[in-house]
């Protein structure tokens, strides 16, 4: 696990809404409506993160959202095109998405919620597949924790107390 700490007042972050959800609370006197907002921000250049916001009014939600997202804002590990330098599966709660490395050119193949997050991450050509639970809510989370855990040729040489040039073969 990656412990570095990110300034998010040196990005320029872009924010895209995943889900905007209605829910209601039944109380004495009817129901009282609220709106929750999964919100993902990223600069696209390999930072990116997710948060849900809550309140009676949609803005506002998205605001708490957008807030929430840079408090949880994770660093990604890319190669030379734009691609993630292995295949991963990010799993959180029953939702897994299967996380896979492509050439130049690809582009981005990937469902909705998981295609937010790579494009606010800057990740150019990757394949994704959604496993299991395909809530918007798991996915956003099991993409990012699945990028989250990426680790870099160079991070793995360093930790097996070998070269670069043993990893990659």
């Amino acid at each position: 696990m990656k412990n570095t700490i990110i300034d998010v007042s040196q990005l320029e972050l872009n924010d895209k809404v995943v889900a905007i959800k209605r829910v209601t609370k039944t109380v004495k006197g009817g129901r009282n409506m609220r709106f929750t907002a999964l919100v993902v921000v990223g600069d696209g250049n390999g930072h990116v993160g997710a948060g849900l916001g809550k309140a009676v009014e949609i803005p506002e939600a998205i605001r708490k959202g957008k807030e929430d997202a840079m408090k949880h804002i994770i660093t990604v590990a890319l190669d030379e095109n734009n691609s993630i330098t292995h295949d991963f599966i990010g799993k959180y709660g029953s939702a897994s998405v299967l996380l896979k490395r492509a050439a130049a050119g690809t582009g981005i193949i990937a469902g909705g919620p998981a295609r937010n997050v790579c494009e606010l991450a800057g990740i150019k050509n990757i394949r994704t597949k959604c496993l299991g639970s395909n809530n918007k809510q798991n996915v956003v989370l099991a993409t990012i924790e699945g990028l989250r855990q990426l680790k870099t040729p160079e991070e793995v040489a360093r930790n097996r107390g070998k070269s670069i040039e043993e990893i990659l073969g």
